[in-house]
């Protein structure tokens, strides 16, 4: 059965966590990319630098922040086609990012997005 699990870059690895994804487009604070332990870093399925600068984890933007990075990510077809790919390899696979708000962050709409497109 296919798991898609979201978890902060910083906590730790996890034998549970599968196939690591980065959805950052930026590279995380204070992470040294030897010790990362990614599988793959697909930036180009973060916000773009507008849309997250404009967003800046407040939380009152969350509903117009969701609505925008959907519209971007189905502009990412390739791309999301390529996550889609990996995910039918693989049972396990794990979104990473690196912001504080756990509630309120990019890989929470797109693992629901990407839930949407495998039902």
């Amino acid at each position: 059965m296919l798991s898609i699990k979201i978890k902060r870059i910083y906590e730790p690895i996890c034998d549970k966590d599968g196939y690591r994804i980065l959805v950052d487009r930026l590279w995380p604070r204070g992470i040294k990319k030897e010790t990362a332990n990614l599988n793959a870093w697909m930036k180009e399925l973060a916000p773009s630098t507008s849309l997250r600068r404009w967003f800046n984890h407040e939380p009152e933007k969350w509903t117009d922040f969701k609505r925008a990075y959907l519209k971007e990510l189905k502009q990412q077809e390739e791309t999301v086609k390529e996550l889609l790919d990996i995910i039918k390899k693989h049972q396990t696979i794990t979104l990473l990012y690196s912001a504080k708000d756990e509630k309120h962050n990019q890989a929470l709409v797109l693992e629901k997005y990407i839930q949407s497109l495998l039902k």
